[in-house]
């Protein structure tokens, strides 16, 4: 194992919780072990480790990364994100294939979501073309992490947004029966309508999408029309 690895790994084990870990595993139903480390704690001890330690070097970082999302508790995937968001204006295209293996391996929402909009999504600004080419995979995949991922990743683009394509992802997948997949869609269409109400109302009203996109999707709409009435 990396030294970097190692380090990291005995300072947090230091820190367990076992109170705090069962009830951290009950909520995230049950699919992950846990530390028992919050969120606030475990910043501050990583803002520690690292005034100590640094962060990994351009040549161990995605071997580090990958050490970490293989143990067991899921506090240290968390920390593994961290460590790539301090570096995500270094990351480049070569960085989508560890960005991919990170989707299908230990799944669930609480990764998928920061994955998709802060790292995706800053390469998908600076690699446009790079990164689609990973998205258009993705997006035909049968698997609902890589396609919310799809989904999800211009979260914050505002004007910036690839209209065309978020409709045409969503269209894709608008038939899901996956909880995950509906309220992606719902989640995506309610940010946009922030920036283009009119059309996402209008794609709204075409799109024969689940209940629950179309609710999430017009949330904010909805609360602007309350407001003006």
């Amino acid at each position: 194992m990396n030294e970097y690895s190692r380090r990291i790994i005995e300072a947090f084990k230091a820190y367990q919780n076992e109170d705090n870990a069962g009830k951290m595993k009950a909520y995230m139903r049950n699919q992950f072990e846990f530390l028992g480390i919050r969120t606030p704690e475990r910043k501050t001890i990583l803002r520690e480790f690292l005034k100590e330690h640094g962060t990994p070097t351009s040549e161990e970082y995605q071997e580090v990364v990958q050490e970490l999302w293989q143990q067991p508790e899921r506090e240290y995937q968390y920390i593994a994100l961290a460590l790539l968001e301090k570096r995500k204006k270094y990351l480049n295209p070569a960085d989508l294939e560890l960005v991919e293996k990170l989707v299908v391996q230990k799944s669930w929402w609480d990764t998928i979501d920061t994955i998709a909009s802060h790292l995706v999504g800053a390469l998908g600004k600076v690699y446009p073309n790079e990164t689609a080419e990973y998205l258009e995979k993705w997006i035909h995949t049968n698997n609902i992490w890589l396609n919310r991922t799809a989904i999800l990743y211009q979260l914050g683009y505002k004007q910036n947004t690839n209209e065309e394509r978020l409709f045409s992802y969503i269209t894709k997948h608008k038939q899901s029966k996956e909880f995950f997949i509906q309220k992606a869609i719902g989640w995506a269409l309610r940010e946009y309508s922030k920036t283009a109400p009119d059309s996402v109302k209008a794609f709204i009203e075409k799109e024969n999408l689940a209940p629950l996109s179309t609710r999430e999707g017009l949330k904010h709409i909805q609360k602007i029309e309350k407001e003006n009435a």
